[in-house]
């Protein structure tokens, strides 16, 4: 790309003293790329760059995955026209949607990726009105439990063992509620969700396998609670993925309301609020991202 380009890179102040990333900085400078780096001390902050920046052709997200969460608000704040490409370099703990994006883990390699390509046109999801890149999860415990049967983890494979864990520690407080989708609407004790726009979230688990970012569609795993003795019916479904699950389903959506009785808690790409009634949307090409060539949540390289 031209290297006239005006490119703000937004750091999450906890990786300030990052050296790598500050090596590699300075070799993109010496390359002639102007790079200006604007550090966070506190939450909000990296939106209001994102607003302060002006017109710049590229906005660099280094941090974990709540970072580049907040610079998607900074962006969705400004017009469609206005929007800048939006780059990645993963700083954080999990990583989850870069990671899955198959950004590199290496800063060195994320900025150059970021300094050398273009931008594809990719979905935002939006949560009323909190925007997700990745995942919005409802009612699911922060913590995987580790009382899952280890006969599951040989029925399933790891993979889908973690996401059973996720799942069975649910158990323990359900609500009664209404999950509504175009052609469908399921009421009763839950249903947890996770609704995903990326793949993984937890750290690597993936929980929405067949999502795409530039599909249109929210993918919505979706979970009612499962009596111990329906445990290896509940383990076929998460393998089935079918949206006919007696206990887990698997949808493809362009929106999915959920109503219930109280608040209940939602993590939106790592952020906790509450919600008892909440629309979820994908916002079609909504931000243009910078991803590897090969990056397995695009539709075009999904085999």
């Amino acid at each position: 790309m031209a290297r006239s380009r005006k490119v703000q890179l937004i750091l999450n102040g906890k990786a300030a003293g990052h050296d790598a990333l500050r090596t590699a900085v300075a070799r993109q400078r010496e390359a002639g790329h102007g790079i200006e780096v604007r550090v966070t001390s506190e939450k909000g902050d990296a939106r209001r760059f994102v607003a302060e920046a002006g017109e710049v052709d590229l906005l660099i997200a280094a941090g974990g995955d709540g970072t580049v969460n907040e610079v998607v608000h900074g962006l969705m704040d400004l017009s469609r026209i206005a929007r800048p490409v939006l780059g990645v370099v993963p700083l954080g703990t999990a990583n989850d949607f870069a990671i899955g994006c198959g950004i590199p883990r290496d800063p060195e390699e994320a900025l150059t990726l970021c300094m050398e390509s273009e931008g594809v046109p990719v979905d935002v999801g939006k949560a009323n009105e909190h925007w997700f890149l990745n995942a919005a999860s409802i009612g699911f415990g922060a913590e995987v439990t580790a009382t899952t049967p280890p006969e599951l983890k040989r029925l399933l494979g790891h993979a889908a063992y973690t996401v059973m864990g996720a799942i069975l520690a649910t158990n323990l407080h359900h609500y009664q509620g209404k999950l509504t989708l175009p052609d469908r609407e399921i009421a009763g004790s839950g249903p947890v969700a996770i609704v995903g726009n990326g793949r993984q979230a937890g750290g690597g688990v993936q929980v929405t396998p067949r999502a795409c970012i530039d599909d249109g569609l929210l993918d919505v795993l979706a979970v009612r609670e499962i009596p111990a003795l329906a445990l290896l019916t509940a383990a076929r479904e998460l393998q089935e993925l079918s949206p006919d699950g007696e206990y887990i389903s698997y949808w493809q959506t362009p929106w999915a309301e959920v109503q219930t009785e109280e608040a209940i808690p939602v993590n939106v790409d790592g952020e906790p609020v509450r919600f008892s009634s909440v629309r979820y949307e994908a916002v079609p090409n909504a931000i243009r991202l910078i991803v590897p060539r090969n990056c397995p949540l695009l539709s075009a390289t999904v085999k």
